[in-house]
């Protein structure tokens, strides 16, 4: 198998996965809080198990050796974690994946202010066309509760894009490990706040499955995956979570969108794909 075919059936792979995120939080049906730390329990395993697996005898050194760039990313990542779960209990997964969706653009903005990355006429256009979506999707709103949780989903992104643009500032950073110490760190913050008790076996299934597959494995395959493939296969790929995820509810959870929710939706994944078509377009990585 060529090595670009390989790796983009691993971020397809990946992506697929994380599309169940919302899937997972729906079927546990814990509070934010409980859920977290179950999660992050899940994950940290997970993850801790690989980064053992890659350090072997090396592991302590690795974790000390983060320093104070990684401090930094674990807290966008907890950050990023904490905000994610929130919104996905606060609204339906479609508005949480709408807003995702504009990823891209954040990323650019931060890169821009950060690291004075230059910024493109298309990205401008498609950026406040994708705005322009989610304005009509916010102004669907039916709740407080729905706005509260659209306010975390934009947390929950520019956390993610300034861990991206972090991890370009840094690139010898150790991910897995970083990753591996972010869940560790959720899972403590989480306790003082979580209900006492195991939660139901359905419950502790679908955190284990969240924690183990879509924050554990997707990062991993996503990691690997992403070596053999452009940037924008993989940010063109990656959008297969924002369409799959509110499917899976609608199937399972017969959560369905508002058709507002559903027009801003098709704005904003029309402006992501016709931002990332060109960087689609480009040559495989060697």
């Amino acid at each position: 198998m060529a090595s670009r075919t390989y790796g983009m059936l691993l971020v397809i792979l990946s992506a697929i996965l994380w599309s169940t995120a919302g899937a997972f939080v729906r079927m546990a049906n814990l509070d934010s809080w409980t859920l977290i730390g179950w999660r992050s329990l899940f994950a940290f395993v997970t993850l801790a198990g690989f980064a053992a697996y890659e350090h072997q005898n090396n592991l302590i050194k690795a974790v000390t050796g983060v320093g104070s760039s990684g401090v930094v990313a674990i807290t966008l990542s907890v950050l990023s974690t904490i905000a994610y779960i929130f919104a996905l209990n606060l609204t339906t997964v479609a508005n949480v994946m709408i807003v995702y969706a504009t990823l891209p653009f954040i990323a650019a903005l931060i890169s821009y202010v950060w690291i004075s990355e230059r910024v493109t006429v298309r990205l401008l256009g498609a950026g406040i066309t994708a705005f322009i979506g989610i304005a009509i999707m916010a102004g669907s709103a039916a709740t407080a509760k729905d706005i509260l949780g659209i306010i975390a989903a934009f947390v929950m992104t520019a956390t993610f894009a300034s861990q991206i643009v972090h991890a370009k500032v840094y690139p010898k950073l150790d991910l897995n490990v970083v990753m591996a110490l972010a869940a560790g760190a959720c899972a403590l913050i989480a306790i003082p706040f979580m209900n006492p008790g195991l939660p139901s076996p359905r419950a502790l299934l679908a955190c284990a499955l969240y924690g183990g597959l879509t924050s554990g494995l997707a990062y991993v395959l996503a990691l690997n995956g992403g070596r053999y493939i452009t940037a924008g296969e993989s940010g063109f790929i990656q959008m297969l979570d924002v369409v799959l995820g509110p499917v899976l509810v609608w199937i399972f959870f017969a959560e369905q969108p508002e058709n507002a929710v559903l027009a801003g939706g098709a704005i904003v994944l029309s402006a992501v794909v016709w931002y990332l078509a060109p960087a689609v377009r480009a040559p495989a990585i060697p």
